[in-house]
């Protein structure tokens, strides 16, 4: 594809746009929160154990209720998670991050419906993998798909 004034004037704009997001009151909330997560060692902590906890986890899963260790691991990765989630410094780099995908999402929705507005656009962060119908076969089972 040629590059044309047009294209060129596109990705300006798309460059400054993402600057103003980068710049944004959001974006350094994000980022100050992040911060203070990772200098956070009981934070960090609390993370590396649920990570370690999520692994056997995942061995655990495979095997389903069938796994010897099935329903200790399934009561740690509850607490773990929980633990985790309550934490102060956690809690508030959660609470950034879904602003930021709120303010990410806003500015994708105005991008698209100023082209279209039949575009879809992924909310919270999701990615469309269906038709929209919601029951994740693209309108396979004869539910409508939009």
């Amino acid at each position: 594809m040629l590059a044309t004034m047009e294209i060129v004037d596109i990705i300006d704009k798309s460059e400054t746009l993402g600057q103003i997001v980068l710049q944004s009151d959001v974006k350094q909330a994000f980022d100050e929160a992040k911060e203070k997560m990772e200098k956070d060692q009981q934070a960090q902590a609390l993370i590396k154990n649920f990570n370690k906890i999520k692994d056997l986890y995942e061995e655990v899963e495979r095997f389903g209720r069938y796994h010897p260790d099935y329903s200790t691991i399934m009561k740690e990765i509850r607490t773990a998670k929980r633990e985790m989630d309550m934490h102060e410094t956690i809690a508030a780099y959660k609470a950034a991050e879904t602003q930021l995908q709120s303010l990410l999402d806003e500015v994708s929705e105005i991008i698209a419906f100023s082209v279209s507005d039949k575009v879809k656009v992924p909310k919270d962060g999701a990615v469309f993998t269906d038709g929209g119908c919601g029951c994740g076969s693209g309108g396979g089972c004869g539910c409508k798909a939009s």
